[in-house]
């Protein structure tokens, strides 16, 4: 499976809505993956993202192929680190935490991955990651010990969506965070969306399809859906 983002930016350039179900390895029961595939196999998702803030045990490859025997759907990585990377995948998300000041997640990380990618066929989709402020302290900014920007200073959340841009970013990410307390404010994905040509990603803190559709309807092209599904596989029944 190739052409992975341009099949993301045809569908940004027909206004067509996109939405990835992120399965976190480290809260997966590989004997339970058959439901976990049927009600993913039953839901609008045209994307599968595998990955986590820290994933501690070693399933990544079992996982993924275990899902393509049973599901269609390209399967993007999207890691916190470069242990994460697993050939299985169709492609990952290049991730660049350019909220954040840390260098081991601004270059750090990718350069040590380079070495490991260089021996696969993934697609490499570089991306721009932003981390907003959601009302708690969420796993990817203990990680990578980096400050959310607040979610009320709009000028710099764009300013900074555009520096991502201006470097060659093939798509931005805002980020609430996993379990965040409040989703990435509307005003914000509309701010964003309308200021950059590139597809815009939204996840974090959305807890139901209303939730899904006021992000699409702000801007979003790609909603991510993720602790909400862990917590109810019936989420889009």
């Amino acid at each position: 499976m190739t052409n992975i983002y341009n099949n993301i930016l045809q569908s940004k350039i027909k206004n067509q809505k996109l939405l990835a179900i992120l399965l976190d390895p480290d809260k997966i029961d590989l004997n339970n993956v058959e439901t976990i595939i049927e009600k993913i196999n039953r839901s609008p998702a045209t994307h599968l993202f595998i990955g986590g803030s820290i994933v501690e045990n070693n399933i990544l490859d079992e996982l993924i192929i275990k899902i393509k025997q049973n599901c269609d759907l390209p399967i993007v990585l999207f890691p916190g680190n470069p242990s994460q990377i697993s050939a299985k995948a169709d492609a990952i998300l290049f991730l660049s935490l350019i909220s954040g000041r840390n260098p081991d997640f601004l270059i750090e990380h990718q350069v040590q991955a380079v070495p490991i990618l260089k021996q696969t066929n993934l697609e490499v989709i570089s991306t721009g990651y932003i981390l907003i402020e959601s009302g708690t302290e969420t796993a990817v900014e203990r990680v990578s010990k980096t400050t959310p920007l607040d979610r009320n200073n709009i000028d710099l959340v764009l300013a900074t969506a555009q520096a991502g841009e201006m470097l060659g970013s093939k798509l931005i990410y805002l980020e609430a965070g996993s379990g965040a307390k409040h989703p990435v404010p509307l005003k914000l994905i509309q701010l964003v969306s309308q200021n950059i040509e590139i597809p815009l990603i939204v996840g974090g803190g959305i807890i139901d399809l209303q939730g899904i559709q006021k992000a699409y309807d702000s801007g979003a092209d790609l909603v991510v859906i993720g602790t909400a599904f862990e917590n109810d596989l019936n989420f889009f029944s």
